[in-house]
């Protein structure tokens, strides 16, 4: 079955604007709930999460008019990260989670992600047959049937106090002082609290959200702002959440950054040496560093690449039954602890690691030596297919062949946004920004 609305991580646009519009949301969350809602009872249930943009209001009422209308009832969860609706899912036994979010976009992007009621995004399959089921004519429930919806006051807090029980309880982190970037996003009261609770001197930056500065010159794609404040503030390293905190960055205690594959390393090398690292394997993407091949292989251990997607990530922990995995882009899934990629869960075992070894967060942070890396994105026009085009083609053939089994070039379509990504790894850095240069300008004449 074709999918023509979801992406690589739900439904996602420009508020307001197809596909992110009231009407397509009332009518997705109808057809989710006829998907979900089979024996017409009326002892289903969904959750419904949201981060902090002004869109969030539109869309959280036009998923519940549509969810209702099929007999579902509805709990809306309020701001919460994205990973906190996958544990909520299971907690409060719903049948669908829901959580509206762009994630690391900016403020006029929204989207919907969906999860099952085991916590886990819904596969490619079942996100089809929801697609199938809104092109058709949806069945409205009964009058006597329709489903009612309930606000749960303490989301948040359910949240707060599951992510404390991650840390463990012989890590000390009193007189460790930590900056933490909500990116004026769903953590900006639950990360904070968290550390505070666990006795961080906490330094919160990004935590004033106003609907419209989400993202904005903060989080996890913005570190500048943190990295000042890391120094500033003579902290002992930084958190940096991105807009629905699933994504992390961490900084040092010289504000140098930490990314998604220098933190998994950091926690497959101490979760192998303490048996606990299932499958003696990392799961990683395409995106991944070969520095973080390499580092692995040292140990003997394996990575395993997938599609990029932190969900095709977690398909394949679940299908080989390994319990670490992410993105270079901050996913850490850490599937002992949550259904998703969890930032705020991830920053504290990195603090745990600093409080178990007594090390600074610059003696971790750095576990390998990076291949030398370029990305850039090249933004293309409605109805544009660049990667089609001859002249595109002939540059992609030119740039493998100056590589020539000396560095590694990925050119793909962003699931997210209108992007196209053109990454490339190479020892010689010269080389590597000349076959990069010439790939970028071939797709910018082509859009």
């Amino acid at each position: 079955m074709s999918r023509k609305l979801f992406g690589t991580d739900g439904v996602r646009g420009t508020a307001n604007s197809f596909p992110m519009t009231a009407e397509i949301a009332l009518k997705l969350g109808a057809a989710a709930g006829r998907y979900f809602r089979t024996d017409g009872r009326n002892r289903h249930r969904v959750v419904i999460g949201k981060d902090t943009r002004l869109s969030g209001y539109m869309l959280e009422n036009a998923l519940t008019a549509g969810l209702t209308s099929t007999g579902m009832n509805v709990l809306l969860l309020g701001p919460v990260p994205t990973p906190a609706v996958g544990f909520l899912t299971r907690s409060m036994r719903a049948d669908l989670g829901i959580m509206i979010s762009a994630s690391h976009n900016p403020a006029h992007d929204n989207g919907i992600k969906f999860f099952g009621p085991d916590g886990f995004k819904l596969s490619d399959e079942a996100e089809a047959e929801i697609e199938t089921i809104l092109g058709g004519g949806i069945e409205p429930a009964q009058p006597d049937n329709i489903g009612r919806a309930k606000r749960i006051d303490d989301a948040c807090g359910r949240y707060v106090e599951y992510a404390k029980t991650t840390f463990p309880a012989r890590g000390q982190m009193s007189g460790l002082k930590v900056v933490v970037d909500c990116a004026n996003g769903a953590a900006y009261k639950a990360a904070p609290q968290v550390l505070w609770e666990l006795g961080v001197d906490v330094v919160p930056v990004g935590v004033a959200p106003n609907g419209y500065n989400i993202n904005e010159s903060c989080g996890s794609t913005h570190l500048a702002t943190a990295a000042e404040a890391v120094v500033t503030h003579g902290a002992d390293m930084g958190i940096c959440l991105d807009g629905d905190a699933d994504r992390v960055m961490i900084l040092d205690e010289n504000g140098d950054v930490a990314d998604g594959d220098q933190i998994m390393a950091l926690l497959a090398g101490r979760w192998s040496d303490a048996g606990v690292l299932r499958g003696g394997a990392l799961v990683a993407t395409v995106m991944s560093n070969l520095g973080l091949e390499r580092f692995l292989k040292g140990r003997d251990l394996r990575l395993e690449r997938t599609s990029v997607g932190d969900r095709y990530v977690v398909e394949r922990m679940r299908a080989g039954g390994f319990n670490l995995g992410g993105e270079q882009s901050g996913h850490i899934v850490m599937t002992d602890f949550a259904t998703t990629g969890d930032g705020l869960i991830a920053g504290l075992q990195f603090l745990a690691a600093m409080a178990d070894t007594g090390k600074r967060a610059s003696q971790l942070a750095r576990q390998f030596e990076s291949v030398p890396q370029m990305l850039r994105n090249v933004r293309y026009g409605v109805g544009k297919e660049p990667l089609k085009a001859a002249a595109v083609q002939a540059a992609i053939s030119s740039g493998e062949a100056r590589l020539n089994g000396t560095g590694r070039l990925l050119i793909r379509k962003s699931g997210t946004e209108p992007l196209i990504r053109v990454m490339a790894e190479c020892e010689d850095e010269a080389l590597l920004g000349e076959v990069v240069g010439e790939i970028v300008a071939a797709v910018s004449a082509a859009v």
